[in-house]
């Protein structure tokens, strides 16, 4: 199958964010070849799908040092897809980091997080019965985000970020493509999103912290319209015949991704720049929940017919659809998103039976009628088999793939909050 995968890629339906190169090695190329059966579809038409792959080899020295070597498939800044849910990772990261910087003694990301409203569209959170103190707090929220990727988890750390310190402390560490202008499932009026809530931090029934409303000085909607589809269903179920515009949409670009999980499980291997003021127990923490499955999560409880396995580990497993359990050997640290008829997985990706480790990044968009906000999204027929076939092909590869030193993977190691037994 001939494919010309170096030239400028189409954007779908007449979308105008300008084009940039798409970057392709021709090796990555040719292993996803190598299935048609798994791939061809997509394959004939990588523009339409506007798929998008990072894949990150790891090889390890005598002394378990790590060296990396990337491989791309149409990796294109320029090319838009809606990050969706992967933008919690970056929030995640900048609110522990946040309360590191502050210095507030006995402030902490298990300390009692009150969300108060003082503007227009704010609401309230007091209590939350799911956690073990019966209060939220930021651990807890990311938990929540980590686990089964909470909407409103995501929100409430915006809230304490504030819109500008989120979107000027990323830009900071080099991530540039970087834009989170809004929350997300509010569907408030842009406006809105710059006024962030007060926050009380409480220890023993005393405030021990607090923020007021604070504003944002600065305009996080891309600077030119991103168009696409040719349709988009309104907020009150009206159908417009036009490109949707996600000027005002989240925006961070896949290799940002890859990079900023690669600072997060290999800090010592990117540019002090790229790295967070994270504590030895917040790594532990990020590690933890970011691979532990649901059916292991104490509070909150979360019941396995509801939340299989797959619910958030689309690489390998397919997404919720899929019901069967990941095996014990095999741990997948990783953030997902899904919107749009965009589905995207950053993952890292270990066998601690096989001694295999990998990075994995990848977009694919699916919504054959063009219409967006309509719910007819191919994810179950063609988004999620990618992402489970695309997966499995990398990790067969691994397998078969010659080491001089096999890794030492302890550090991954983690005890959770429930055995896989139970």
């Amino acid at each position: 199958m001939k494919m010309y995968l170096l030239s400028l890629p189409l954007l779908l339906l007449g979308a105008t964010l300008a084009l940039g190169q798409a970057k392709t090695d021709k090796s990555l190329s040719r292993l996803l070849e190598e299935h048609p059966e798994k791939f061809k579809t997509l394959l004939a038409h990588p523009e339409k799908y506007r798929i998008q792959i990072l894949y990150t080899q790891i090889d390890r020295d005598k002394n378990n040092k790590p060296s990396f070597k990337t491989y791309r498939y149409r990796v294109n800044a320029q090319e838009y897809f809606n990050p969706a849910s992967t933008v919690k990772l970056p929030a995640s990261l900048m609110a522990l980091e946040k309360i590191n910087t502050l210095k507030v003694p006995d402030l902490n990301k298990e300390t009692t997080m009150l969300t108060d409203s003082a503007y227009q569209g704010q609401t309230k959170v007091l209590q939350d019965s799911t956690s073990a103190t019966g209060f939220p707090s930021i651990a807890h929220y990311i938990k929540k985000i980590l686990v089964t990727s909470d909407n409103d988890a995501y929100n409430r750390l915006y809230e304490f970020i504030g819109q500008e310190p989120l979107n000027e402390g990323l830009k900071a560490k080099g991530y540039k493509s970087i834009r989170l202008p809004i929350r997300l499932s509010r569907f408030l009026p842009i406006e809105l999103d710059k006024y962030t809530n007060p926050v009380r931090f409480m220890q023993n029934g005393k405030v021990i912290y607090q923020q007021g409303l604070v504003k944002s000085s600065k305009d996080y909607k891309n600077p030119t319209p991103i168009l696409l589809g040719k349709g988009n269903m309104t907020n009150d179920d009206k159908l417009v015949m036009e490109p949707r515009d996600f000027a005002f949409s989240n925006t961070f670009a896949l290799e940002d991704q890859h990079q900023m999980l690669r600072a997060l499980l290999f800090p010592e291997s990117v540019p002090a720049q790229n790295r967070f003021n994270l504590t030895p127990d917040d790594y532990r923490f990020l590690y933890q929940y970011m691979s532990q499955l649901p059916r292991e999560t104490t509070y909150p409880q979360y019941p396995e017919k509801e939340y299989p396995d797959a619910f958030v580990k689309y690489l390998l497993f397919g997404g919720p659809p899929r019901t069967e359990r990941i095996p014990d050997h095999i741990r997948i640290f990783n953030k997902i998103g899904q919107s749009f008829g965009f589905l995207t997985d950053n993952a890292y990706v270990v066998d601690f039976k096989n001694n295999v480790e990998f990075l994995l990044t990848t977009t694919v968009h699916v919504n054959e009628d063009g219409i967006y906000n309509d719910g007819k999204y191919e994810y179950d027929e063609i988004g999620f088999p990618f992402l489970r076939d695309l997966g499995q092909v990398v990790y067969d590869h691994e397998l078969q793939r010659k080491r001089k030193h096999a890794p030492d993977l302890s550090r991954f190691r983690l005890v959770y909050d429930k055995t896989a037994q139970n």
